[in-house]
């Protein structure tokens, strides 16, 4: 980078929000994606959205790259910067700006994390309730890049259902607001739709207003172990449909249960060699009656499954050693190998057919498979390993069986990403799911947004 653009970055920020030495450069290098790792010539800290607009004008005027980073828990690549340049972390905004009690809504800054946030506003009786594992590091603005979910979608929704207006610095430095602070809105093109999921290639999101619910007085949790992963992943659309809606419903196969279990020493979870699986299911309200009746009536339900004996939450205490074992299942699987992990979602009825195939494609190519989730949303996260390859992307021995898994989800009806976004590790294999037609209008809509493709280029869509 040539130094006099160095100098005006430091005139913009100041000089100690600016950094190319070699220790900051390594950190900001890698993310949760597998183990990959791209240097940006650059790091620099903005505190308002005035300072990433002008830092964005100069990138825009010099065709100068530029990735956005939140807290760096993305595990597709977003927040790499594949393309050296500047990388931009948004972790100096982090202030919540406004908790509205009368219109049940918080505005907030988009580097203030998530767990931060959600714990403001339960102080004031309200609940946020979007819910990533991560939540305890993550940036909102990094879940809104992402339209993140986690275990309590199933009931509530996510990321896009609770944002309402957001403050986004364009590719070209303008700064816009893109909707209004209420809750119905059909004033030209959803351009804050369009920014959530967008992965910051379309813009630098700096506030979010979001609606707020009513914090639910009372939740339950119980356990229920499976002999059969299939059986258990029947059981959960017959939950449904049989007219029940749990505020979470997870779905964790026996091998990562053993394995969580060993990383962070709990033996809650009784474990006998004929389980293959177990759900969590949590329901929640504001009256502990109707709840214990629920749970009785799905305990009931589960029987016709095959369903071992339920294991049921008795305090705060036990639910919290629960939901920390589903919470940190990921990098507990990871941390032994299993470091490719798919995020594919289905229609709830077709998941026995999703971890059925996924196992089968794990005897067929010789690799080990473990399945995890929100299956009451049908988002299943399928983990594998393949003895001397850790990374998938870029791996032609991986790609064949990942198209293979992509084509399955796809003949479900499902897709390739509920959650974790496309990033650079998803991105070849986007034409399984859309078509042409599809593909051209993303990329049309990246070249309107950013016409000199400096904004976390190479990310989603290629247009260059």
């Amino acid at each position: 980078m040539k130094e006099e653009i160095f100098a005006k970055l430091k005139e913009i920020s100041g000089e100690q929000y600016v950094y190319s030495d070699t220790e900051t450069l390594d950190h900001f290098s890698r993310d949760y994606t597998e183990k990959l790792q791209y240097n940006p010539d650059v790091v620099i800290k903005p505190g308002t959205a005035e300072e990433i607009s002008a830092i964005l004008k100069i990138c825009n005027e010099h065709k100068i790259p530029v990735t956005p980073r939140a807290a760096g828990t993305g595990v597709t690549g977003g927040a790499l910067a594949t393309r050296g340049g500047v990388l931009l972390s948004i972790e100096r905004l982090n202030k919540i700006l406004e908790i509205d009690e009368r219109n049940l809504q918080v505005t907030a800054e988009s580097g203030v994390i998530t767990e931060v946030l959600q714990n403001a506003v339960k102080e004031k009786g309200l609940f946020y309730p979007p819910d990533p594992s991560s939540r305890g590091s993550c940036f909102i603005g990094g879940n809104i890049a992402e339209n993140s979910g986690g275990p309590k979608a199933v009931k509530y929704g996510v990321v896009k259902d609770y944002v309402l207006n957001l403050e986004v610095v364009l590719p070209t430095g303008e700064i816009i607001w893109t909707g209004a602070n209420v809750l119905k809105n059909a004033t030209g093109y959803n351009l804050t739709q369009l920014m959530v999921g967008s992965e910051g290639t379309l813009g630098i999101v700096t506030k979010a207003v979001f609606k707020l619910i009513p914090l639910p007085k009372f939740d339950l949790l119980m356990l229920a172990p499976f002999n059969s992963l299939e059986k258990a992943a029947e059981a959960v659309s017959a939950i449904f449909r049989a007219g029940f809606t749990p505020s979470g419903l997870e779905l964790v196969e026996i091998n990562a249960l053993k394995i969580v279990s060993r990383m962070v020493d709990s033996s809650i979870v009784p474990v006998t060699d004929d389980m293959e699986a177990h759900l969590i299911v949590e329901v929640d309200g504001n009256d502990m009656d109707v709840l214990m009746k629920e749970m009785e009536q799905i305990a009931e339900l589960l029987v016709q499954f095959d369903c071992g004996e339920i294991f049921f939450a008795d305090d705060a205490t036990q639910k919290e050693e629960l939901w920390k074992l589903r919470r940190r299942t990921a990098e507990a699987v990871k941390s032994i190998g299993y470091t490719i992990e798919e995020d594919t979602v289905v229609p709830r009825a077709e998941l026995p057919k999703l971890v059925k195939g996924a196992k089968a494609l794990g005897e067929k190519y010789d690799f080990q498979v473990v399945c995890y989730g929100h299956a009451g949303d049908g988002n299943i996260h399928v983990r594998i390993f393949k003895d001397g390859h850790p990374n998938s992307f870029g791996n032609e021995t991986v790609k064949p069986i990942l198209e293979e898994l992509f084509r399955l989800v796809k003949s479900l009806n499902g897709t390739i990403s509920a959650e974790h976004g496309i990033g650079i590790i998803q991105k070849e294999f986007l034409p399984i799911v859309f078509d042409e037609a599809a593909l051209r209008l993303m990329r049309e809509i990246k070249k309107a947004f950013d016409p000199n493709n400096i904004l976390n280029a190479g990310k989603v869509i290629d247009i260059d």
